[in-house]
């Protein structure tokens, strides 16, 4: 069951953000860390560093890189804009979109997924509620995140917390496109919460600061994992 060459599930995917403690030699550092326990264990692992690591990272690596944002625009004349083209180019396996951070318009998304596609990299757009998720199923994307905003960066899961925001989510996108997976995100910070959105029909997760922050990121990402080794 797989999406693109370098990505299987279950697939955890870490968001950098933009966060001190995952920038420049950090990000790689943690990317590093990533890595092994990807290796060491068969678990697919991904990285989402910021854009302007996102070369550095992918080029020393060898775990799916993806770029946290791109922009619904060719190469051109777009000071500041960020193109599909230049995320392939940088070595990224794909891209988020529509993140709760850095909200984009459907329309938008909608361009982006199809131009992906033709380029061949991943998209993980993602959602905040069962009805966005639908909605942005229907637009054909290789994977959606959903993440209801007010849990995001708790340590309060959303597999716990509102496992009927995940549950209902994955019945809709199984309707309208049974080929689009779900993973879920916010709060999730321990092996359990993984275990727990796997049960509720997700194929992975999406999480930030429950490794990034981590005083011990090897400790953090092996935790995390330990239900699906």
């Amino acid at each position: 069951m797989r999406t693109h060459m370098n990505i299987k599930f279950p697939f955890i995917l870490i968001n950098f953000k933009a966060y001190r403690e995952a920038g420049g030699k950090k990000g790689l550092e943690l990317a590093k860390v990533a890595e092994k326990i990807s290796k060491d264990t068969g678990v697919a692992i991904g990285v989402a560093p910021q854009l302007t690591d996102l070369a550095y990272i992918a080029s020393q690596v060898e775990i799916p890189v993806f770029s946290q944002h791109v922009d619904d625009v060719t190469p051109g004349s777009y000071t500041g804009h960020v193109t599909l083209e230049a995320v392939k180019d940088a070595g990224a396996a794909g891209t988020m979109i529509n993140h709760s951070e850095r909200r984009v318009r459907a329309d938008q998304v909608d361009v982006v997924v199809k131009r992906a596609r033709q380029l061949g990299l991943v998209t993980v757009v993602c959602t905040n509620t069962p009805e966005v998720t639908a909605a942005m199923a229907a637009l054909g994307p290789d994977l959606v995140a959903v993440e209801p905003p007010e849990l995001i960066g708790t340590g309060i899961p959303v597999s716990r917390a509102k496992p009927e925001v995940v549950t209902s989510s994955v019945e809709l996108v199984k309707k309208i496109n049974p080929q689009v997976k779900v993973l879920c995100g916010a709060g999730i910070t321990t092996g359990e919460d993984v275990a727990a959105a796997l049960k509720l029909g997700t194929v992975g997760v999406l999480l930030a600061s429950g490794v990034v922050k981590a005083k011990d990121w090897e400790k953090a990402i092996r935790d995390l994992i330990e239900p699906i080794v």
